[in-house]
């Protein structure tokens, strides 16, 4: 796929010019997204994961109030495990982020009602 291979030479180009930056630094943080997103578009999950906890650990650590970001990223991991065939840990994960996008959007948001059908995707292959 041409598409994931761009994405993982922008991804590791943009690592590689921000790596050298503090761990606070939001720019060198969102190069892990990228890198981590590029994985996801490449079908190569196994690698996207590690990378995007490590991207979710660093933004809850120094951008807590960052909540939409934070849900986001936890919805790409809950993709992840998903197409991984782990849907115990993908079930716990879309819980809390159609909990939280609820308590912050309501159920008529077109974002919350997208979490709820991811839901209860995890919901119907956990039986």
């Amino acid at each position: 796929d041409f598409r994931g291979v761009v994405e993982l030479a922008r991804g590791w180009a943009c690592w590689k010019t921000y790596v050298g930056r503090s761990e606070t630094n939001w720019t060198r943080c969102k190069s892990l997204g990228i890198i981590g997103n590029a994985f996801c578009v490449s079908s190569a999950h196994e690698e996207a994961l590690p990378v995007l906890k490590v991207y979710l650990a660093l933004i809850r650590r120094y951008w807590p109030h960052d909540e939409n970001n934070i849900l986001n990223v936890q919805t790409n991991i809950s993709n992840i495990l998903s197409r991984l065939g782990r849907p115990d840990e993908t079930l716990v994960i879309r819980r809390e982020i159609f909990a939280r996008r609820v308590a912050m959007r309501g159920v008529s948001d077109e974002t919350t009602i997208s979490n709820g059908y991811n839901l209860s995707i995890s919901l119907n292959e956990v039986g």
